[in-house]
């Protein structure tokens, strides 16, 4: 493949010549639809167990995915390699695989404005010995708590994420995306036996994520969550009132309705909430709300991973079904707006569907 306009530094992903070739290569078989996904992803990680580093790493991922819809077929190629003979190779795969016929298609992209959520302090400006010095500052608060802490784990991490989405329909859009976490683990021995405890601090933000949080009281937390699981009495028992608390309480929505007001789960027939918009399907106190745009947050995004802006997406409102989540494809096979769910786990994947973005949580590193 040659005539590619000249692309600039790896560390600013690809031109918008550059897309608008790939794209025009992979729709000229006559394909309803194609895209481009760029991933760049920088990770750091640590880890301190009873004193002692465990883990110090520093990975870097970066590459290309290239779908091409034809009718109902999807075909699919990812790359490596960003020059133009990977690029039209991925793109020439993706168009087989999706089997489309002859066709010719002039791609223009209109760029909408580059999304950077807020950061203040770069954590890949930060020396290693700075992080773990917080490390060690965790443990000792741990373990200042009392003897009967027999164990500290401690973790931090943190990923910068860039992507760049372009595709047939004239939209090219970017978001960069910095999450910071940490963690502390801790265990304690007593006449009962061992009990664990456990704190976590993580947010879509870089290095000043330690502005708001100190490390030395996540330690203490943690410990004090398992020096008082040593003296508290069995849980009782069969039938009572749950009261779920704020924060990674949220998990348990995720997984009891996020996954099933995934549109497409409910196409396939595979979700609870199948044909029943408009129905009473939790109790009035209920109201489940999906937002990727919410501030700060661990789920916090620009774009969705189909270059789809995020979206405050009432799922179900005092009890009742109101809505589903919608990925682009199938928001275009409904006649319908995408609700800004597009996810991918990297651009080795195509577009998993619709995913509930705010709830969606783990340690990424």
């Amino acid at each position: 493949m040659t005539g590619y306009p000249e692309r600039v530094p790896d560390s600013d992903l690809l031109e918008p010549a550059v897309l608008s070739a790939v794209l025009d290569r992979s729709m000229r078989r006559g394909a309803d639809f194609a895209e481009i996904f760029v991933e760049d992803v920088q990770r750091n990680s640590a880890s301190l167990d009873d004193g002692r580093i465990e883990n110090l790493a520093s990975s870097r991922d970066r590459g290309v995915g290239i779908r091409v819809i034809n009718g109902e077929t999807t075909g699919f190629a990812h790359t490596t390699d960003l020059s133009d003979a990977g690029l039209a190779a991925a793109a020439d795969v993706a168009a087989e695989a999706a089997g489309a016929g002859a066709g010719t298609t002039i791609v223009g992209l209109t760029r909408r404005d580059d999304v950077v959520l807020p950061m203040d302090i770069d954590p890949r400006d930060i020396s290693k010995s700075d992080k773990i010095a917080l490390l060690r500052q965790a443990e000792a608060s741990a373990r200042a708590r009392g003897n009967a802490i027999s164990q500290v784990r401690v973790g931090y991490g943190d990923t910068v994420r860039r992507i760049q989405v372009a595709n047939s329909e004239g939209i090219l859009a970017s978001d960069h995306q910095t999450r910071s976490q940490f963690s502390v683990a801790t265990v304690a021995s007593g006449d009962a036996g061992l009990q664990t405890g456990t704190e976590t601090a993580g947010h879509q933000a870089g290095f000043e994520l330690f502005d708001r949080y100190d490390v030395a009281t996540l330690g203490q937390i943690a410990a004090d969550r398992a020096i008082t699981k040593l003296t508290a009495r069995p849980a009782p028992s069969g039938s009572m009132t749950v009261v779920i608390g704020p924060g990674s309480g949220g998990v348990l929505f995720h997984e009891a309705c996020g996954h099933g007001l995934e549109a497409d789960l409910v196409r396939k027939g595979a979700s609870v909430f199948a044909n029943r918009v408009g129905e009473l399907v939790a109790s009035p106190l209920v109201t489940i709300i999906d937002d990727g745009s919410m501030s700060g947050e661990w789920g916090q995004i620009g774009i969705d991973d189909e270059g789809n802006p995020a979206r405050h997406n009432v799922l179900i409102k005092d009890g009742v079904l109101v809505d589903y989540m919608r990925d682009a494809n199938r928001a275009r096979q409904e006649g319908r707006a995408s609700s800004g769910n597009g996810r991918r786990q990297s651009y080795r994947h195509s577009a998993d569907g619709s995913h509930d973005q705010h709830l969606s949580a783990g340690w990424p590193f």
